[in-house]
């Protein structure tokens, strides 16, 4: 089965730009080439973005393709499709990787186990609920790309022509 996403690479050092390709080229299995400019949120840093269409789980193998590379700020996307949900992966330098499951409207669905932990850890007095949750949501991440997600001078904007 197949399905569709979209990889954001918020901030790259200009060094790291072709890694970031050949990274990628790997999971797709098919040469990238991506169009880089300037992220003007961090002088110095470069942003793309990248369309990519494969099998379930290449989100997850995009990810772990580029988790752990210090100055790299990404957003990984996949739609669900029927055998799968969604998925959006988010990550920092100081945050590291966060993993969302997502449904057909993009919202974050939380297992109830992971609930019910939050929960769980909220009552032993050792953090409070609101902050757990944030966590579960991803928060945290959002909060630290929000600056890098906005269009630099010369990125793509896309329009959307029909909205359902």
């Amino acid at each position: 089965m197949t399905t569709r996403g979209v990889l954001y690479v918020h901030s790259a050092p200009r060094a790291l730009c072709p890694h970031v390709e050949w990274a990628v080229a790997g999971v797709l299995g098919a040469r990238v080439q991506l169009d880089w400019v300037r992220q003007p949120a961090s002088p110095g840093t470069w942003r793309a973005e990248l369309s990519w269409k494969g099998e379930t789980g290449t989100a997850s193998r995009i990810a772990s393709a580029l988790r752990g590379w210090q100055m790299l700020r990404f957003e990984v996307t996949a739609e669900p499709c029927p055998t799968a949900e969604g998925e959006r992966y988010s990550a920092t330098p100081d945050l590291g990787i966060f993993h969302a499951v997502t449904g057909m409207h993009g919202d974050i669905l939380v297992p109830e186990d992971r609930l019910r932990a939050a929960l769980a850890r909220s009552a032993q007095g050792g953090t409070r609920l609101e902050a757990e949750i944030a966590e579960l949501l991803g928060k945290p991440w959002d909060d630290e790309l929000e600056p890098f997600r906005y269009a630099g001078e010369g990125a793509p904007v896309r329009w959307l022509h029909q909205v359902v």
